[in-house]
């Protein structure tokens, strides 16, 4: 055997070690990312589901958020919980979403609502009139303080507010306890 095949046998060899152990790592990676996806489905929907009204719409937002996730799987830094940077990147997604649909409606004529036939889904019916008209005041928020009250009524601390809004923790607790007021003289006037 020649020295040239010898060690171009060798260099086929290694590739497909490498590929073999890229294979597995990639093949690890995404079980991972699946188990993580798992365990903070709750936020990705919950966030999906403030930011968007139509069930089409919070799907769609739904799966630009996993990919953005899984862009970012690569980067996630363990210094921080987990927790903390899929909220950050699905409240990034999410603003960003609903910016470009406040972009296009600048653009668009909206139809009469009365040429659309209300249908209600049994979810609907059965949730409780004070917990709808919390989140119609949720809805109504602007992106800041929609994502703020979303962290908050989620039992975050200020401290992970704070970080996961990149805001002070004094200014997550002013903005809270504005809101709060906000919410208590809209409640007592309707």
């Amino acid at each position: 055997m020649s020295a040239e095949s010898s060690f171009l046998e060798k260099k086929n060899k290694s590739v497909q070690r490498l590929y073999y152990t890229k294979s597995n790592y990639m093949k690890l990676d995404r079980e991972a990312f699946l188990e993580m996806l798992e365990s903070h489905k709750r936020i990705i929907f919950k966030i999906c589901h403030s930011y968007c009204r139509d069930s089409e719409d919070q799907k769609d937002l739904v799966q630009e958020v996993i990919v953005q996730l899984w862009n970012s799987y690569h980067k996630y830094d363990d210094r921080f919980k987990r927790s903390t940077w899929v909220y950050r990147i699905a409240l990034n997604v999410a603003i960003s979403a609903y910016r470009k649909k406040i972009t296009r409606n600048k653009h668009f004529d909206r139809m009469e609502e009365d040429s659309f036939v209300d249908i209600k889904t049994t979810d609907e019916d059965e949730q409780d009139e004070n917990i709808l008209r919390l989140n119609q005041f949720i809805a109504e928020l602007d992106e800041l303080n929609r994502a703020l009250m979303i962290l908050y009524l989620d039992d975050h601390s200020h401290d992970e507010i704070a970080s996961i809004l990149n805001i002070s923790v004094s200014n997550v607790g002013t903005k809270i306890n504005r809101i709060k007021q906000k919410i208590k003289r809209e409640w007592t006037q309707r």
